[in-house]
C-alpha cells in the first residue's frame, strides 16, 4: 500500500467492503467540491435544511487542506467520502485544552457502500487516538434530528449546545455538541 494509504475494512449486515484512506491534496478539491455539494443536494431533497450546494468552495477546501487535515475514503476505485479534521473549532467549542479532535464535513457519495460514513467516523476516530488526544468532537445543526441520532448510535454523546456559531457573512445558527470518549489504542 502506498505511503500515506491506509485500509479499513468493515461489515455491515453480511456486507464486507474494503475502503483505503489517504490524505487529500490540492489535486482534489474539485472531488471534495463534488462530493460537498452531492451531500448538500441530497440533503435539500430530504427536507434537510443544512448545506447549500456551492457554499463550500475550492478555496475552502485548499485552506483546509492547508490548515488541518481531509482525508478521502476510497473504495472500487472511486472516491466513497471524505471528511475533514481539525485540531482546534473555537467558533462552536471555544477555547479547549488539547485534548480532543473535531471533525467536520462527513461527506458520503450517494451510491458508496452501506456503512461508509461509519468507517468515515472510525477513521478518524483512529486518527485522533494516533495524534494522543483522547476524545472525537463533532457538532450538528440543531435542526437535523436524523444527523444527530445517527451520530448518537456511533456512540457519541450530547455535551452541549452552541446557540450563535458564526456561519460566515453575518449569519449564524445554533448547533449540537457531541463527543465521544475513546479508548487508546493497542
Amino acid at each position: 500500500m502506498p505511503a500515506g494509504v491506509s485500509a479499513l475494512t468493515f461489515t455491515v449486515i453480511g456486507m464486507t467492503a474494503q475502503l483505503s484512506f489517504r490524505r487529500a491534496d490540492t489535486g482534489d478539491v474539485d472531488v471534495l467540491v463534488a462530493l460537498y455539494d452531492g451531500a448538500a443536494r441530497w440533503m435539500i431533497e430530504q427536507g434537510i435544511d443544512q448545506w447549500k450546494p456551492g457554499q463550500k468552495d475550492a478555496d475552502h477546501f485548499r485552506l483546509r487542506i492547508k490548515e488541518g487535515e481531509v482525508w478521502l475514503a476510497l473504495g472500487d476505485d472511486s472516491v466513497a467520502g471524505a471528511y475533514e479534521l481539525w485540531w482546534d473549532d473555537e467558533p462552536a467549542w471555544g477555547v479547549q485544552p488539547p485534548v480532543a479532535g473535531y471533525v467536520h464535513r462527513l461527506m458520503v457519495r450517494r451510491g458508496a457502500p452501506a456503512g461508509t460514513g461509519g468507517a468515515l467516523l472510525a477513521h478518524a476516530e483512529r486518527r485522533i487516538v494516533d495524534a494522543g488526544r483522547s476524545h472525537c468532537r463533532l457538532d450538528c445543526v440543531s435542526s437535523n434530528p436524523r444527523l444527530r441520532a445517527y451520530y448518537e448510535g456511533h456512540g457519541y454523546a450530547v455535551v452541549g449546545e452552541q446557540p450563535f456559531k458564526s456561519g460566515g457573512a453575518g449569519s449564524s445558527y445554533a448547533v449540537t455538541l457531541l463527543e465521544k470518549r475513546l479508548g487508546a489504542r493497542g
